[in-house]
This record gives C-alpha cells, structure tokens and sequence, in this order.
C-alpha cells in the first residue's frame, strides 16, 4: 500500500507515469476517442468508469507539468460546423489551476486531425469513460 496516492490511479497507471520521462506525453481520452487504434504503438489503459475530469485531477496529483513549453495542456478543437458545447474545459482548466499556477495560461489546442497525429506518438492513452464531446486532451510532463 501507498500513501496519498489518488484511488483511481490503478498500479498500472502509477507504473506508467513513473516511466514516462521529460517531455514525454500523454492522452486523457473521451469515451468516442479511437484510443486502440490510435494508440497502436502506445500503451493503452483502459478506465472506462471513470471520468476524464476525476482522472485528470488524480494523475495531476503525482504528475508535474512541463515548464518549458506554453502549452503543456492541449484541447481538440471543436470543428467548424459542429453545434457544440465544451463546458468541460471550463472543469479542466479549474483543475489545473488546483496543480499549476499557470491555470488556464498551460492550456493550447489543436485541430482534430493534428491532435490525432500528435497523440499517436504519445506514450500512452488513457480511455475513459467520459461522454463530454471534444473532452479529449494530451499532457506534457515536466520535471520535479
């Protein structure tokens, strides 16, 4: 047993977040995110009863994010044409404000296409269960 480590990182997400180095990334995906397919080349972890807002806020207790960049936190662009709502930026940005002092400032954002090219070479995806639309975001680890 550990202590003060968030209950919904299971050990296989606390072995990933060790590993992952400087620089390295990782997705938080939404329940309609290609994750497998996507993360072909990656390590995909399944936690599809959990939100991506809960899960955000535990792996952000253990997980520093990289100071060296503007944009350690980046969002999929909603497409032109679509009718939708993203409130759950709004929760996102709450909770790394909570983790970092840049709050909302560590947030980018790329085209749906660009963020799936750039997820395919993260290290690993977490595939949630969340059902927000365009809830999908990549972090940026930093240093200790």
């Amino acid at each position: 047993m550990l202590k003060n480590i968030p209950k919904i990182l299971s050990p296989e997400m606390l072995k990933v977040l060790c590993e992952m180095g400087h620089s390295d990334r990782i997705v938080i995906a939404d329940a309609n995110f290609p994750a497998e397919s996507i993360g072909r080349d990656a390590i995909v972890i399944r936690a599809d009863g959990h939100s991506a807002t809960d899960i955000l806020d535990a792996i952000l207790t253990v997980f520093p994010l990289d100071t060296y960049v503007d944009s350690p936190v980046r969002l999929m662009q909603v497409m032109a044409g679509d009718d939708v709502e993203t409130p759950i930026w709004d929760e996102y940005k709450a909770i790394v404000a909570k983790h970092d002092s840049r709050g909302a400032d560590a947030f980018g954002e790329y085209e749906r296409f660009k963020f799936y090219e750039e997820a395919k070479k993260c290290y690993a995806i977490i595939a949630t269960g969340e059902s927000a639309l365009y809830a999908n975001l990549i972090l940026q680890k930093g240093v200790i």
